[in-house]
């Protein structure tokens, strides 16, 4: 009798570990760490270029300096900066994508500004030099005018999406993360909300907005 009831219990236990992992791969926890490139035999791109000449080349500088902005954990909020840039306290999803180029040696304020000044009918939503890099429109046109690659939108295509690409959805904008889903879809690094707690987000999967994808070098 106690040898069935130990197989019952081993049974039962087994049932709900199945069922923690069915649940956590079917929602997607934000505190999942993650697979990576080599888990899908999946090389990880590296760019020939190296814009800010501090020996890590542009695609792993974007992406590490996009970890780096959002592990300050910045406060939704949308305002305007006669500097262009953002204090740091505050920011919105340009800001992270902003972040990220600067600290790789791309100043995307000064970049949009030359663009525009070169062709105003391209970029749909002109004010100010100061808020037109913050504007997603904006940034998405000129990615598409300028960045080295526009890659595929389909989040199924998984070899064609690496960390330090950039993604443009319906008004919103982010950073591809070089963790993966068990599906090998990326994360999105971004900023969308208030109250966001996970800057790190399983989001090319619940999105059907997606309208462009670029890698800078």
């Amino acid at each position: 009798m106690k040898k069935k009831k130990h197989w019952i219990l081993w049974i039962f236990l087994l049932l709900v570990l199945a069922a923690a992992g069915a649940f956590c791969y079917f929602i997607r926890l934000p505190w999942q760490v993650g697979y990576s490139n080599a888990f899908f035999h999946i090389s990880a791109y590296h760019s020939p270029v190296d814009k800010d000449g501090d020996g890590v080349d542009d695609q792993m500088d974007i992406l590490k300096n996009a970890r780096a902005y959002v592990s300050k954990k910045p406060e939704y909020k949308s305002e305007y900066y006669n500097t262009g840039y953002p204090t740091g306290k505050y920011g919105v999803c340009t800001d992270v994508v902003g972040a990220a180029l600067r600290g790789a040696g791309y100043d995307l304020m000064e970049l949009v500004h030359e663009d525009i000044s070169d062709s105003p009918g391209s970029y749909p939503d002109r004010e100010a030099k100061s808020i037109d890099f913050r504007r997603v429109v904006n940034l998405d046109t000129w990615f598409r005018r300028n960045a080295a690659y526009t890659l595929t939108t389909d989040p199924g295509q998984i070899s064609e999406w690496q960390g330090g690409d950039i993604v443009t959805f319906e008004g919103h904008i982010g950073i591809v993360s070089d963790r993966r889903d068990a599906d090998g879809v990326p994360y999105v690094i971004h900023h969308g909300r208030a109250g966001q707690t996970s800057y790190e987000e399983n989001i090319l999967r619940t999105r059907d907005d997606i309208i462009g994808h670029y890698r800078m070098s």
